[in-house]
């Protein structure tokens, strides 16, 4: 995929040995990171206008449904004690995720994603989808065999759920257009280092396809 980057960088990781393609199984799982109306929305401090990153997620969310893939939201959020205290150390670095508590708008998922009561939800308290959760056992429990990854922040917890679910053996693929970020900067730089070392940053038409063809 293109790359904010110049040709000398390109070089450099081509020779070090990166961005091999990864296998794709038959049993994909959709894993939508934090699409709360708290990142989805710009009215939030810690939001933004991640329009486009939402339908996307929806026309791929869509597509899980006819494939018969499995799909996973997760959102973060913070007991008044956890929001309000030290006991998370990450809320020193980031205050202004206190905001995310539990039963307020911000945790909310956003209302055009079409969420149903089938799927899966996951409650996280950091960056990894995975980190502090039950999200290895539950994909291993549904047979996952590729995580498909998308949501918001592609720079914080989209990566890092990505890191994570390469380093518990699931080949990674991340759904470009349906990832969002505060700025183009990270966003782009994230995808870049994602595709170099950890999954496949995958287009919306092959994303789609895969989706709707190779569920369970």
């Amino acid at each position: 995929m293109p790359t904010p980057y110049d040709s000398d960088t390109d070089r450099a990781y081509e020779r070090a040995g990166f961005g091999a393609a990864v296998r794709r199984g038959s049993h994909p799982a959709l894993v939508v990171v934090d699409l709360t109306r708290g990142f989805t929305e710009p009215e939030f401090p810690t939001g933004g206008d991640l329009t486009q990153a939402v339908e996307a997620t929806a026309e791929l969310v869509d597509a899980a449904r006819t494939g018969g893939v499995p799909v996973v939201w997760t959102a973060i959020a913070y007991t008044p004690a956890e929001a309000a205290g030290e006991a998370v150390t990450w809320l020193a670095k980031a205050p202004g995720l206190r905001a995310l508590r539990e039963g307020s708008e911000a945790v909310a998922l956003d209302p055009r994603l079409p969420y149903e009561g089938r799927d899966h939800r996951i409650v996280k308290k950091g960056a990894s989808a995975f980190f502090g959760t039950q999200l290895a056992p539950l994909l291993t429990g549904i047979g996952c065999d590729t995580a498909v990854i998308c949501g918001a922040t592609t720079s914080g917890c989209v990566r890092a759920t990505a890191v994570d679910a390469v380093q518990y053996g699931w080949p990674v693929l991340v759904a470009a257009d349906a990832c969002g970020d505060r700025a183009s900067g990270p966003h782009e730089a994230a995808l870049f280092d994602i595709q170099a070392k950890y999954g496949d940053v995958v287009g919306h038409e092959d994303m789609v396809k895969y989706l709707t063809t190779k569920g369970v």
